[in-house]
């Protein structure tokens, strides 16, 4: 079951989903407007889904967008939102495994890669969902944060920024095999629900070959206390914080 959805405020802009698969997250909202873009960058988006995150980023920068997505259905639905939204011509959708990509492209080929990947570690079939689709869209079946940056340390040009979303309960993974790949942690943003409440989302950036030095940015709290979204979630959903 395909249907259209309005991209949140974003330029009117319009997304192919399927509910019995998944919907965009908030994930990729976020993911979208912490990383700094401008219209000079080769940019690359692993683990795409329906696109959510390449088209965020077509608002706020003319560059060509790559978008990478293992599963051909999941793929084709971006494919469709790209030609809905008339992007063609900026976004470019591939149907390849990110561990892939190393022999796609030469080495010191992109500028910024952003990645909402799968959250979960996988061990066995006991605790993931029935749907196949889903699973491998939430566990780390086909893809695991080692892959992710081992493939970054290959592509990304010196100083190329990877931007990853993530469970805060994985950080430490996260910063170890950055660290392992030759790419330094250069900015940290924690997500909170609540005010009161533990963070539960970590966006990262790291530099290939960069110069130690974290900058850890204003965090962002989604919700207030009677569930409704903050005004600067509110604003992001508008077209991104001002």
């Amino acid at each position: 079951m395909e249907v259209i959805n309005d991209l949140l405020n974003y330029n009117n802009l319009k997304i192919v989903q399927n509910p019995n698969w998944f919907n965009f997250s908030l994930d990729s909202v976020l993911l979208a407007n912490f990383v700094k873009v401008n219209n000079k960058q080769k940019i690359i988006d692993f683990c795409s889904g329906n696109a959510p995150v390449p088209l965020f980023l077509s608002t706020k920068t003319k560059s060509k967008i790559t978008g990478v997505e293992l599963q051909k259905p999941i793929f084709d639905l971006a494919v469709k939102s790209i030609k809905l939204n008339k992007l063609e011509d900026q976004i470019q959708m591939i149907n390849k495994d990110v561990k892939e990509l190393s022999k796609l492209y030469e080495t010191d080929t992109f500028d910024l890669i952003t990645c909402n990947p799968p959250y979960f570690k996988y061990e066995n079939n006991d605790n993931i969902n029935n749907e196949e689709i889903k699973a491998i869209a939430r566990h780390e079946i086909k893809l695991n944060l080692e892959d992710i940056f081992k493939c970054a340390k290959k592509i990304l040009k010196n100083n190329g920024k990877i931007a990853i979303v993530h469970k805060t309960d994985r950080l430490i993974d996260i910063i170890f095999y950055m660290k392992n790949n030759n790419i330094e942690p250069k900015r940290i943003q924690f997500i909170y629900p609540f005010l009161e409440s533990r963070s539960n989302l970590v966006i990262i950036e790291g530099a290939k070959n960069a110069k130690t030095g974290l900058i850890v940015e204003k965090s962002i709290v989604v919700h207030n206390n009677d569930g409704s979204y903050t005004d600067e979630v509110k604003n992001i959903f508008n077209g991104g914080a001002k």
